[in-house]
């Protein structure tokens, strides 16, 4: 898909446990790997919970849902927990149609995503973010 924003971007928030990585506005086979690098970046900086912000995501194809995907078993096997925010309906349909909302915590808002204590992480870590930003 042609058009929108294709830039990534890791920011701290309030809790030295939470890394937010702010995803493109599309997501598809040219960016799926830088947006998966960053992921597994913010996840090295040892948040206890990564969220994977696509708030202003409006198309994702099969290889972006891969990168989600890749990212919830990376955050796993690291002890956090991975969280995604889907505020456009296609997206959110894509992974309805997938199943992948099976297996990912997906949120309607960034608020619902860091608010959420229902989910702890399996083992939290004391180490906090760092900001990042991959084009």
């Amino acid at each position: 898909m042609s058009g929108g924003s294709r830039r990534i971007q890791t920011t701290p928030v309030p809790g030295p446990q939470t890394a937010v990585v702010l995803l493109p506005a599309e997501i598809d086979a040219v960016n799926a790997g830088p947006v998966e690098a960053a992921l597994a970046s913010a996840l090295a900086g040892g948040p206890a919970v990564l969220i994977a912000d696509g708030t202003q995501t409006a198309f994702c194809d099969s290889s972006g849902i891969a990168a989600l995907i890749h990212a919830h078993h990376h955050a796993a096997a690291t002890g956090a927990q991975f969280r995604v925010v889907v505020t456009g309906s296609p997206v959110r349909r894509v992974l309805e149609l997938t199943g992948a909302d099976q297996l990912l915590l997906v949120y309607p808002d960034l608020a619902a995503a860091q608010a959420d204590g229902s989910h702890p992480p399996a083992s939290p870590s004391a180490a906090g973010p760092e900001h990042q930003e991959i084009a």
